[in-house]
């Protein structure tokens, strides 16, 4: 078996594992599709004799669909042991890498978040300033529109709020401030 490297990264080693299990699932639907398209006929007496005499005459009639088989067979024995070995490989990683490794992560969602919430606060803000051009607009139009229509234009100005995000360092808040 081959020596760990510990230059490979937590992230490389699990994209690796992935794409390994990823094609030995490819293989094993394939295989399944092979031997499920072709059905031994076992005759109705069901003597261990005839069983085997089926199976063979089926593979004699069949030898490069068992040979595929075989071949597909053999690949994802090497792949599971290829996955056994990255397996052990991530599992040896020292924790203080694995854990500097999720810290990273971290800090990257996390900047990631802080762009999201930003624009929110900015969304927020125009929100705000759209909402009370509105009420004027709305407190302008307000006494002509109850001499014509006897009913107020726009209701509800009291309770509209905007969503902002704010923070203390390690917690983050959404509030609802009141425009």
């Amino acid at each position: 078996m081959k020596e760990l490297n510990p230059s490979l990264s937590l992230e490389q080693i699990q994209s690796e594992i992935t794409a390994l299990q990823s094609q030995i699932q490819v293989l094993e639907q394939e295989r399944a599709t092979l031997t499920n398209n072709n059905d031994v006929n076992v005759p109705e007496d069901d003597s261990p004799w005839a069983i085997v005499a089926a199976y063979r005459h089926q593979a004699r009639e069949n030898a490069q669909l068992f040979a595929e088989i075989k071949g597909i067979d053999d690949a994802i024995a090497a792949l599971k042991t290829q996955l056994h070995y990255k397996q052990t490989q991530l599992a040896s990683l020292p924790r203080k890498l694995q854990r500097i490794t999720q810290q990273q992560q971290l800090e990257e969602a996390k900047k990631v978040a802080q762009l999201h919430a930003e624009r929110i606060n900015e969304i927020a803000g125009e929100l705000a300033t759209e909402i009370r051009q509105l009420k004027a607009c709305a407190d302008q139009l307000s006494p002509l529109y109850w001499q014509v229509y006897y009913k107020p234009f726009i209701t509800g100005f009291k309770t509209i709020s905007v969503p902002h995000v704010r923070s203390d360092g390690e917690v983050w808040t959404i509030v609802n401030r009141i425009v």
